[in-house]
């Protein structure tokens, strides 16, 4: 088959398959801080490393359905210029769903989604208590995505990476270990897929 992206149901499917091919792509578990001093937490899909030296992480965030059009993450990092990304792992996937609840912006995510929160080191944004990996960032770049039929956008975050904290029992010979983690995925539609298996191809050499 073949369609247009952007035709309204051009392909005749149920759902735009779009996300269902594009996988599995990791979750960017968000938390910030308003400027009020609220904390936020929500995971977002649209998510990557895109470099190393420096280490920059890039989330896509959708235009919100509320009346103002911003979601409180977005809005958060623009104005503070700071996020902390938390590794979804296995056992904190109800609580990852929980937190996606759309919230008025005074509602605490951490407190809704009944989850512990632990001080950054650099930025104020607090980290998630049991996560296996948090990263700490600055925003580098915010940048508004081509917009569509209904003239709403998405926003690119790039985000650099100035702080890690990795848990060390999830390290086997110093190496970080998938398997321990079981990171939680996102697959198409409403599902989800978790790492519990690790295959390793050696790159060839030139």
């Amino acid at each position: 088959m073949f369609f247009v992206p952007g035709k309204h149901k051009e392909h005749g499917l149920p759902y735009n398959p779009f996300k269902a091919c594009v996988l599995p792509r990791p979750i960017a578990w968000l938390s910030t801080k308003s400027t009020e001093g609220v904390c936020n937490l929500a995971p977002y899909s649209f998510f990557n490393a895109f470099a190393d030296e420096p280490p920059i992480i890039g989330v896509g965030i959708a235009p919100d359905s509320r009346e103002e059009g911003t979601k409180d993450t977005l809005r958060n990092i623009v104005e503070t210029e700071e996020f902390v990304f938390n590794l979804v792992s296995w056992e904190q996937r109800t609580a990852m769903n929980e937190s996606s609840r759309s919230s008025p912006a005074d509602v605490d995510e951490f407190e809704a989604a009944g989850l512990e929160k632990l001080p950054s080191q650099i930025i104020k944004p607090p980290r998630v208590k049991g996560a296996p990996v948090h990263f700490e960032c600055k925003l580098f770049k915010s940048l508004d995505l081509p917009k569509n039929h209904e003239g709403k956008h998405y926003t690119l975050i790039l985000g650099e990476v100035v702080g890690m904290h990795i848990d060390e029992a999830y390290l086997t010979d110093g190496m970080v270990d998938a398997t321990k983690m079981k990171p939680l995925a996102r697959l198409g539609y409403q599902d989800y897929s978790v790492v519990n298996e690790v295959v390793q191809l050696v790159r060839p050499s030139a």
